[in-house]
């Protein structure tokens, strides 16, 4: 990171992103480029990208994050998962838009994964104990929809249970998460 961004920003990312949405600061998304950008990239790599994808992938997640700071809530969510989440977002919008899914593989996250890696280490920590701490049923869906990543149609036939136990379940299991994260 060059001397000014690290002596004008500090060094948490959480307040990067705010300094970003409240007076659009340069030095707060520099600083924030270099520590998020190489990371994203090797994200897309290993979700099968080629390079030169990787990268302009990596650039629109952080295009993204620059347009949408205003709406960076970090009680709700520490930087890492908030900016590794509009790269998986953009990730399926692209699996999705140039309709290869078949061709590429398809990236489960599993504890110490993608997902999980991005994440600093306290978050992780934190998240994996609330996940726990939640009912067995609401941890089923939870691992079946942000982990495995897999539709509501497809985790009601897994669990065999209607598809409306399985949105209950997982607003009840986001519920509860919230609570015990903002502790």
């Amino acid at each position: 990171m060059p001397l000014q961004a690290h002596v004008l920003c500090g060094d948490n990312p959480d307040q990067w992103i705010l300094r970003i949405g409240q007076d659009q600061d340069r030095a707060a998304f520099a600083a924030l480029f270099l520590r998020f950008a190489p990371k994203l990239k090797s994200y897309f790599l290993r979700c099968g990208f080629e390079d030169a994808e990787a990268e302009d992938l990596a650039q629109d997640t952080m295009l993204r994050v620059w347009r949408s700071a205003s709406r960076f809530d970090p009680s709700v969510c520490g930087a890492w998962g908030w900016v590794y989440a509009i790269a998986r977002n953009l990730r399926i919008d692209r699996f999705r838009r140039v309709r290869v899914r078949a061709h590429l593989p398809i990236v489960t996250v599993e504890e110490n994964h993608a997902e999980a890696q991005c994440l600093r280490k306290d978050d992780q920590l934190r998240v994996r104990g609330a996940v726990e701490a939640l009912p067995e049923e609401q941890i089923a869906v939870v691992r079946l929809a942000y982990y495995a990543e897999r539709p509501h149609s497809e985790i009601a036939r897994r669990l065999n249970v209607p598809l409306g136990t399985v949105k209950s379940r997982l607003r009840r299991a986001a519920a509860r998460l919230r609570v015990a994260l903002s502790e």
